[in-house]
């Protein structure tokens, strides 16, 4: 296996180690996944793994036969990796018409987040950041094959007063201060404003944003870190109900 991809494991396991370790994972129910992935190694532990995680596999080798193959059959979601060598040619003009359109696991590069969603033409989309561990590509997709996501279809920006999250580019704003927010807080902000002013718990916000709950800090050390980036320069709307979890909305309204 390449250096690049060595670090893409099963909870930080190498992809030799026994597969009953990879089946405690096993998510899938035959469902059909496309996997686009140029580079032979990427594309052996993807879908060995996935396989032994109960889903039917096909692979392609560029973007445009991945898209070909999406026009032409029934796929339940699509792993591509945006690293493809053609990614560049997907014009609008030039994707082929889609009359099915599943959702997408994208593996990219953080500084290729925002340049390389809108051109492919898929559905429902989430984002696993390379280098990467299996268990959050397993994670992910069982989160996208799910529908987890609540509240409006994406395509359509999404507002809280000065607050708006464009989908089509995964960009927040927060009046005309754009916010530099990782792929978990993008995720963590849209599902917090989708559902204002409910208040979510930690499970709740941890089985959305991670694909589960793990009992420790991390969703804590999140709402932190992306509360000091939207509430830096105006009135607060991440709010805490402490003893129940977090919320999104005026002050005014927790009262």
């Amino acid at each position: 296996m390449s250096p690049r991809h060595s670090a893409a494991s099963v909870d930080g396991a190498t992809p030799e180690e026994p597969t009953l370790r990879r089946a405690a994972l096993a998510r899938g129910a035959g469902q059909h996944v496309l996997i686009a992935a140029g580079e032979p190694d990427l594309a052996e532990l993807l879908s060995t793994t996935l396989e032994l995680a109960g889903y039917r596999i096909s692979v392609s080798g560029t973007g445009a036969e991945a898209l070909a193959r999406v026009a032409g059959h029934h796929f339940d979601l699509v792993v591509f990796d945006t690293a493809l060598p053609d990614m560049a040619n997907f014009s609008r003009e030039r994707r082929p018409a889609l009359p099915h359109r599943p959702p997408v696991l994208l593996l990219t590069e953080y500084d290729r987040l925002h340049r390389l969603v809108p051109e492919l033409g898929l559905g429902e989309r989430d984002y696993v950041t390379k280098p990467f561990r299996v268990a959050e590509v397993l994670a992910r997709i069982q989160v996208l094959l799910r529908g987890a996501r609540p509240g409006p279809p994406r395509g359509n920006p999404l507002r809280y007063g000065d607050l708006q999250l464009d989908d089509t580019v995964c960009r927040a704003t927060r009046g005309t201060r754009a916010l530099d927010l990782t792929p978990a807080e993008y995720r963590l902000l849209r599902h917090l404003l989708v559902n204002a002013p409910r208040v979510l718990s930690k499970e709740q916000i941890g089985r959305y944003v991670r694909g589960d709950h793990r009992g420790d800090n991390a969703i804590e050390q999140l709402v932190s870190r992306l509360r000091r980036k939207v509430d830096r320069d105006g009135p607060a709307l991440i709010h805490t109900r402490r003893g129940f979890g977090y919320w999104l909305g005026r002050a005014d309204m927790g009262s």
